[in-house]
């Protein structure tokens, strides 16, 4: 399915579940769900820039941007995770206030069961933006999987104490789940911003740089050697670039069939690869690094 219109999806149901969430916030009185429900505004923001980061990563090249928009995912992904660590302070300072001014709750029986309903519908929006993004290899939408899946877990947990709390008569049980809810929050927040400051940063692409050293070691007798390796990561594209030495007695359109080969047999198996390789005359001593 096309990535756009799964990021709009996201939205749609992003803004019904914190409606959802809200009124079990409304009739109950439970600071636990109301951070349930606050977390829910972070979540529409995110799904909105995720929308937006989507469509901007989708341009092709122009003049100012010659290796495309990609990286505007990364980006995406940093803002949502500082917004994510604002929510995640402002959940326990609310917490705090609640836990040394107790409140009796109300209809929490009936709340909790709509709060179970909205978080059921977090966990389809992760699934489909999850499955999405395996998909597509899209950063944006993996983050904001992720992003959902973490509310899926601590909703749960939010919920649950509430219904041991209230059954066993433990008030101060609903202020200590949101101070739970907060660190969750806050965890997931420094790690959506460590995903896409690993990009921004041009992080080498492991995995990636495996793959490509298996193809080349395929086609090993038809070179000297291979060196300056390097990759890095831009969106979902993964930009590659690598010195090779030839046998000086090729001639020039030799060795471009060559090097055109050894890109066209790493796109087959990696066509999320852009391969720049730079030929090189043999030297005295070849080193494969």
């Amino acid at each position: 399915m096309n990535k756009k219109i799964i990021a709009a999806s996201a939205i749609v149901g992003g803004v019904l579940v914190f409606a959802v969430k809200l009124y079990a916030w409304w009739i109950s009185g439970s600071v636990a769900l109301l951070s349930d429900a606050l977390e829910s505004i972070v979540n529409i923001l995110a799904s909105i820039m995720m929308f937006a980061s989507v469509v901007i990563s989708e341009q092709p090249p122009d003049e100012e941007h010659r290796y495309g928009h990609q990286k505007i995912e990364n980006i995406s992904c940093l803002i949502e995770g500082i917004l994510v660590i604002i929510a995640g302070f402002l959940i326990g300072r609310a917490a705090l206030g609640r836990l040394f001014n107790p409140v009796t709750l109300g209809s929490l029986n009936y709340a909790v069961i709509i709060s179970l309903f909205a978080t059921s519908l977090n966990g389809l929006l992760s699934w489909l933006l999850m499955r999405t993004a395996e998909k597509t290899s899209s950063l944006a939408l993996e983050g904001d999987a992720k992003h959902l899946l973490s509310d899926v877990v601590s909703s749960v947990g939010v919920t649950l104490g509430l219904f041991i709390g209230q059954r066993l008569g433990i008030s101060v049980l609903d202020p200590v789940m949101a101070l739970i809810v907060a660190v969750l929050v806050l965890n997931m927040g420094v790690g959506l911003i460590r995903k896409s400051g690993g990009g921004l940063l041009d992080e080498s692409c492991e995995e990636t740089e495996q793959e490509i050293r298996r193809i080349m070691d395929a086609h090993y007798e038809s070179f000297v050697d291979y060196h300056n390796f390097k990759t890095r990561k831009s969106g979902d594209q993964i930009f590659a670039e690598l010195h090779l030495s030839l046998d000086g007695s090729l001639s020039v359109q030799e060795a471009h069939d060559f090097t055109d080969h050894l890109e066209d047999d790493i796109m087959k198996e990696l066509p999320n690869v852009s391969l720049t390789i730079h030929i090189e005359p043999e030297k005295k001593v070849g080193i494969r690094d």
